[in-house]
């Protein structure tokens, strides 16, 4: 049974409703421990004084801000806690916006939203008028004593609730110096219209089930074999030819060409396929290429 991470209500208006708060996402990753190479054991970080080589111990250590190279802040800690955010279980909704106004970059976590005891009809009110309009609540929510911009979404037959980044947190592109060869270059209209043709035929229903991280696949498979003491001879890398001007015309003629023909039949997922056997090929060649992964699997079999 899922665990509730966070308990409280969602107001707006002078209307709340009870609510429990769920992790929806389960990021997975391959994560490797330093060891020592000569013995096989685990290695231990250690806090150490810069200035005399010492070690510190935790209750001596305090919290610096650098203004400058080796020029520090102290704050207190108690200074810090008076600061922050007053701890409410409320997810106050400060307005709502339309979903396609959100620029998805502003999203972090995600969770499902489910109603507590004697909250399912407020909850089902909230969420079929959402979806009715078409709407997304933006509030704001203390979570593990940060506050936290959030938006409030109808997906399916449950509310979901993404922490967002600040405004000032993402960064503009404005800033890119490539923006100005962008704006300099033109296409015709030839080129336009093949393009949304590609784009027309390569198009279909996002299905994330047909998506796997095949890097992290490999790797696991990598560890068990080496696990098992089988010798792991690692294939050589391979040598990337220089990558010439493209003819922008030519490839997209040959794209279409070759979606004409049926040989990247969308309709039926082989450019899918081909598209993700790409991708595995590129990440087997990654994984040739992780020494740092190679090392660490190696020590632990050990």
């Amino acid at each position: 049974m899922a665990r509730a991470i966070w308990s409280g209500a969602i107001s707006f208006g002078l209307v709340n409703v009870p609510v429990k708060l769920y992790s929806a996402t389960s990021p997975k990753s391959v994560r490797f421990h330093q060891l020592s190479a000569k013995t096989g054991a685990r290695i231990k970080q250690k806090r150490v004084d810069a200035s005399t080589g010492e070690e510190v111990a935790f209750e001596d250590l305090v919290k610096g801000y650098e203004l400058a190279p080796d020029r520090y802040v102290v704050i207190e800690p108690d200074e810090l806690d008076a600061l922050d955010p007053k701890t409410t279980h409320t997810i106050e909704i400060e307005e709502f916006v339309d979903l396609v106004e959100i620029d998805p970059i502003y999203y972090d976590s995600s969770y499902f939203i489910a109603p507590s005891t004697g909250g399912a009809k407020p909850y089902r009110l909230l969420l079929e008028a959402m979806r009715e309009s078409g709407r997304v609540g933006i509030g704001r929510v203390v979570l593990r004593s940060k506050q936290q911009l959030c938006a409030l979404r109808p997906t399916g037959d449950v509310l979901m609730l993404s922490t967002m980044l600040f405004g000032d947190e993402v960064n503009s592109p404005d800033r890119l110096d490539e923006l100005d060869a962008i704006r300099d270059t033109e296409t015709s209209d030839r080129e336009l219209q093949m393009a949304e043709q590609l784009i027309d035929s390569l198009s279909g229903e996002f299905d994330p089930g047909r998506y796997r991280d095949d890097y992290r696949d490999q790797v696991l498979a990598l560890i068990e074999r080496k696990a098992a003491g089988e010798e792991i001879t690692p294939a050589p890398a391979a040598q990337e030819a220089p990558v010439a001007a493209p003819d922008l015309m030519a490839a997209l003629e040959a794209s279409l060409a070759a979606v004409t023909s049926g040989s990247s039949d969308h309709g039926n997922g082989r450019a899918a396929a081909s598209s993700k056997d790409s991708a595995a090929s590129t990440s087997k060649s990654r994984g040739a290429k992780d020494k740092p992964a190679r090392t660490v699997a190696k020590t632990k079999s050990r």
